[in-house]
């Protein structure tokens, strides 16, 4: 089948790409005009001119924290507006697409084991669920106001502060908000409704405020108290998404509109393409986010799905907070039990009702190879659809490898389960490390490891057998958290002067709210579940959004960068077993794969926070190749004066008073950078420094001491990073600031790249 298998390859490869391409530019003739910070009357203008067409061509119009507006356009329409003054740029509507309670406790259960400062406090997130005024705004595909998770008992009147409001439709009434259901909003797309249809929107909003909701489960699976981040804030949701997936100027409209309504944190589990861009201007993320954030609004963004691959992060604006995904310390075994009695702990969500003796036929490779001069024994040994033959795979387990890049695990049990399998054994290390459910079909993964002793047995049995066990939950599993292998990585494709992603936060099997009418994950003959299992950054997103809605609580004149430093230097960097926190491949994880390290949950005291001023992203622009001209159209904040820095030796990205450091280009000269740190505790103290550096790279901090005062919170420092020898590759280490009391760790990469 070599031959057939090469053009079906390259068939699917120009699939993909055309796929790719759609999925950033497939628009149906919908342009969006951004026009930053220009005069209103200059908007008006242009579209006076669209609406006095015989059809109005207008989709969105913006006009809260930035101006602009999205039409129906000709390619000469869009040229020829973008040609007119006040215009940022035009470029296609994109389509973005989504990045799909035990997580809590872990969190919690993590900072106590691994916090070497006894004194430092420990936030109880599991505890804090009294009621605030804080809005959390949900970008995703809607929400099901009926769950357990967002009842409002508790809660005090709708904040005074608060414009948004409850959008009505046929299945979605004004009852359905509450006072912690605030507000409901839907854009044009599949339906108009702010109803969640898929799950995702639901899943992701609890997670970050759900309330906490005793005996949660996923049909017995991962019992215990679902719980949000911040149960005490209240949610707001902008149905942005749909089928096709998330239009780019829904996204500018939701921004748009969550501004003037009045959240504080905004969460977005969507992103592009990895690799698609950089160009702030065309993003609409990166638009709606900086708008954002100039009006104090914090944004959490899921880093994206497209890991281990190297410069596969997204959503990398400076002035987003940018999720990657790890591990919790629990578990779904379901057992693998074999002719000759040995016992392997395979992975998986299932409910099969297998006799627990191996008694069932396990056939592999050649065993149910279809009689076909297109397909050969690789080909069965992977289970590809349509290389297996349905006599000789009824009735039997198959096991199956996973070496082809083609077809998904997903499609490959659909195809043995509609064979007539009992059941499947699945080897992969990626789908044994992320649980996936397939209801009531016996299926179980496993690592190569285990998968290579199967195989023996299989191959050295004359009749070989097993059987496959339903999944049942292992707690305190080790070690936790590991870095999910979908996660997606660094450095960033825009700039590697940027260190991103910025955390991470649980995001594999976390349990949370679910559509009660879902017939997809509902067992036959059960009830609907309300709660399901889901894996993805788009799971790690809102546990961020959750902490930064603490923090806000607590602090509330903190800018969203105080919010990001607090979050990111109190981040921890060993697991359960008081080793490293590795990736799913064993590898000690580094910057490029979890920021700062995993989200603890105590970042209430971090002592320390770095600031990042509007000033320092737009000389962030400027270094990425904006003109000044149009950094004043984008910006609404920018001083008269303003210019764009010369040319120094000093990166002006890499000076930006950034919680973590990143350096590219190093030849081995001395470079050094700046930060200034704010002592956010009463009094007076003293902070220490101490670095961890690679081999080759000497760094150090001038001064090595910072004595603040009540009056002189802020105080400024240098780090130097020289080396006697040429350095390759990226070399990382951390410099931490401590005064006995609290401790500020910054994650640094230095690379010759």
């Amino acid at each position: 089948m070599k031959g057939l298998y090469v053009l079906c390859s390259l068939i699917f490869l120009i699939c993909l790409l055309r796929g790719n391409k759609a999925g950033e530019e497939e628009n149906n003739g919908v342009y969006i005009v951004y026009m930053g910070n220009a005069a209103t009357s200059t908007k008006n203008n242009i579209l006076t001119s669209l609406l006095q067409r015989e059809t109005n061509p207008v989709v969105h119009n913006y006009q809260n924290s930035f101006l602009g507006f999205a039409a129906h356009l000709t390619e000469k329409d869009a040229q020829d507006i973008a040609q007119k003054p006040g215009v940022v740029s035009v470029f296609p509507d994109p389509i973005l697409q989504l990045h799909t309670t035990r997580s809590w406790d872990f969190l919690k259960y993590q900072t106590l084991v691994e916090t070497d400062i006894p004194t430092r406090a420990a936030y109880n997130v599991s505890n804090s669920n009294e009621a605030s005024d804080v809005v959390i705004g949900v970008m995703d595909t809607g929400i099901w106001p009926e769950s357990k998770s967002f009842d409002d008992d508790g809660f005090g009147p709708i904040p005074k502060k608060w414009k948004g409001t409850c959008m009505k439709s046929e299945d979605f009434t004004a009852k359905s908000c509450n006072r912690k259901l605030i507000g409901a909003r839907y854009y044009a797309g599949d339906y108009s409704s702010a109803r969640d249809r898929s799950g995702h929107g639901t899943h992701v909003a609890s997670t970050a405020a759900g309330n906490t909701v005793p005996n949660a489960s996923y049909y017995g699976l991962a019992m215990g108290s679902a719980k949000g981040g911040f149960p005490g804030s209240r949610i707001a949701v902008y149905r942005v998404c749909g089928i096709r997936g998330c239009s780019g100027s829904n996204i500018l409209a939701a921004f748009d509109d969550a501004v003037a309504d009045g959240v504080d944190v905004l969460s977005l589990s969507l992103g592009s393409t990895a690799g698609y861009g950089p160009n702030f201007q065309r993003d609409p993320i990166a638009i709606g986010s900086f708008h954002a954030e100039e009006k104090g609004i914090t944004v959490v963004c899921s880093a994206g799905n497209s890991g281990p691959r190297r410069e596969s992060v997204v959503n990398v604006a400076p002035w987003i907070l940018t999720v990657a995904a790890t591990s919790i310390d629990r578990d779904f075994q379901a057992d693998i039990t074999l002719g000759d009695k040995t016992v392997i702990k395979g992975g998986g969500i299932n409910f099969g009702e297998l006799q627990r003796s191996p008694v069932y036929p396990l056939l592999y490779g050649s065993a149910v190879l279809r009689n076909s001069s297109y397909y050969d024994e690789s080909d069965a040994k992977n289970c590809i659809p349509r290389a297996l033959d349905q006599d000789k795979v009824k009735g039997n387990i198959i096991l199956c490898e996973n070496r082809d890049g083609i077809y998904t695990a997903k499609l490959k049990v659909s195809s043995i389960k509609k064979l007539g399998a009992l059941g499947m054994i699945f080897i992969n290390d990626d789908s044994r490390a992320v649980a996936s459910a397939t209801g009531s079909f016996p299926m179980a993964t496993v690592n190569r490891k285990d998968g290579h002793n199967i195989i023996s047995y299989v191959s050295t049995t004359r009749k070989p057998k097993a059987t496959i066990q339903p999944t049942v939950t292992v707690t305190q599993y080790k070690p936790a958290p590991v870095v999910a292998y979908f996660s997606s990585r660094g450095p960033s494709y825009a700039t590697r002067d940027l260190l991103k992603p910025d955390v991470a936060a649980p995001g594999v099997a976390i349990l949370a709210s679910w559509p009660d009418n879902d017939s997809v994950v509902k067992l036959a003959g059960k009830n609907s579940p309300q709660f399901f299992i889901l894996s993805g950054t788009s799971m790690a997103c809102p546990h961020v959004s959750g902490l930064a809605a603490m923090i806000k609580a607590q602090n509330p004149n903190w800018s969203p960068s105080a919010i990001r430093s607090a979050i990111m230097t109190t981040a921890t960097q060993t697991n359960n077993m008081k080793k490293p926190i590795t990736t799913n491949s064993g590898s000690i994880a580094t910057p490029y794969d979890f920021g700062a390290g995993e989200v603890s949950s105590s970042p209430l005291q971090p002592g320390l926070v770095y600031e990042t001023e509007t000033i320092h992203y737009l000389h962030f622009l400027c270094n990425i190749g904006y003109s000044v001209a149009t950094i004043k159209r984008i910006s609404s904040t920018v001083p008269p004066d303003f210019t764009c820095p010369t040319k120094s030796t000093e990166n002006p990205i890499s000076n930006m008073n950034y919680p973590s450091i990143a350096i590219s280009r190093f030849n081995g000269t001395q470079s050094k950078v700046k930060r200034t740190a704010t002592n956010v505790e009463s009094g007076d103290t003293t902070y220490t420094a101490s670095v961890e550096a690679p081999n080759g790279l000497d760094v150090k901090v001038v001064p090595n001491t910072l004595e603040f005062t009540e009056n002189n919170k802020k105080l400024t420092f240098e780090v130097k990073f020289s080396s006697e020898g040429k350095l390759s590759g990226d070399n990382f280490g951390a410099i931490t600031w401590s005064n006995g009391k609290y401790r500020v760790r910054s994650p640094f990469v230095v690379t010759s790249r």
